[in-house]
């Protein structure tokens, strides 16, 4: 809508269309957790201001605007209680459709809109919209904002007052919010948009610092949020478990976009790749879960992973380097493949170790396992 400057109202009567007949709740959850994934993040709403659950609030929603007539929120809500994993739910802070939207953002200024409401009239809607997600569909581990960078850096959109709402509603539901800067209070995760943390090769993260809160890197599976047919080059299982690994090696969980397709279905190179790498995290999630950063974040080499007094380096390299240089304070106990127990070369040297690594095999992720001692 807003790169082709389509107007809002023309937009809106696509909804009347819109009937995702093969969704199914159940089939989501499955292949999102086969991934050896432990939340879905699902968009709510976005900037096109068009929600997908059932809101007294709008009639531009997915009971009221299409014939489909069901609440996908809910059924995944639903779903995701049987099945054990985490919700998270999508929420744009700005709406390219709705005149109280005002003053009008950096994008979006070409949609048509003509008459201009009152900025508190959308501020309390979003407040409404919220309190129905965090009330009607059951415990929420996360809402997930986005749209902040749309206005000023001065704009008050009076987080304090929604944050505090949303902790007062769910005290235990976490509040991130991509807005590329370092968190703001009331913030419980901070995100970083297609890179890793400390990174800025997609632009979004110019001066953002780390801060001390969980972690998290959003990045899309293909070359899209969204859905688009022409888009097929989907990432590898290679590159998508580097990419977690990466990710775990500074901290950070993965956030890993899927564009289902009009019909409701996930795209099946999507489930393919989810099931590779759930497949390699059945058998080396050890290394990746309950880890934190290790003592190298990262190298030409890779990285490493920490979990008690158990250090994982992770060789990505698709060549082994001839040796790999760990600084580390503690005493080793014992260095050995994960894979296969064999033991691992290596000598100590002032300020850590170095690891023998030339005659080790190139896979997705060699892995090394060191045993530590105070």
């Amino acid at each position: 809508m807003n790169n082709a400057n389509i107007d809002c109202h023309e937009y809106a009567k696509v909804a009347s269309g819109f009937y995702p007949s093969r969704f199914d709740a159940r089939e989501w959850v499955s292949a999102i957790k086969a991934s050896g994934a432990k939340y879905i993040c699902f968009t709510s709403r976005h900037h096109d201001g068009f929600s997908m659950f059932d809101t007294k609030y709008s009639d531009y929603d997915i009971i009221d605007a299409t014939p489909f007539k069901r609440d996908i929120v809910k059924e995944l809500a639903e779903e995701c209680r049987k099945q054990g994993i985490k919700l998270h739910i999508y929420y744009s802070h700005l709406d390219w459709t709705r005149e109280d939207y005002y003053p009008l953002g950096k994008t979006g200024r070409k949609t048509g809109r003509t008459r201009h409401d009152e900025w508190k009239t959308y501020f309390q809607f979003m407040n409404n919209q919220l309190t129905e997600l965090l009330t009607n569909y059951g415990p929420i581990g996360a809402i997930w904002f986005d749209g902040l960078w749309d206005q000023p850096a001065d704009f008050d959109w009076k987080l304090d007052e929604q944050y505090e709402l949303i902790h007062k509603l769910q005290p235990a539901c976490l509040i991130g919010n991509n807005h590329h800067k370092t968190p703001y209070p009331g913030e419980d995760f901070q995100m970083f948009e297609r890179d890793l943390p400390g990174e800025n090769h997609a632009g979004f993260s110019d001066g953002q610092s780390i801060s001390e809160l969980p972690l998290e890197t959003c990045q899309t599976m293909n070359g899209m949020w969204g859905y688009r047919i022409q888009d097929s080059n989907y990432k590898s299982v290679t590159e998508l478990v580097r990419l977690l690994v990466n990710a775990a090696g500074k901290g950070a969980n993965l956030l890993m976009n899927i564009g289902p397709q009009p019909n409701g279905e996930l795209p099946a190179l999507a489930v393919e790749r989810m099931k590779g790498v759930g497949d390699w995290m059945q058998k080396y999630g050890e290394t990746i879960y309950g880890s934190t950063a290790g003592c190298v974040m990262k190298a030409t080499w890779g990285t490493t992973t920490r979990k008690g007094d158990m250090l994982y380096v992770h060789l990505l390299s698709d060549a082994m380097p001839q040796f790999v240089t760990l600084p580390l304070t503690e005493r080793v106990a014992s260095a050995t493949l994960f894979d296969s127990g064999e033991k691992v070369k290596w000598e100590k040297i002032e300020g850590g170790i170095v690891l023998h690594t030339a005659q080790l095999k190139p896979s997705i992720d060699c892995i090394v396992a060191l045993k530590l001692r105070k």
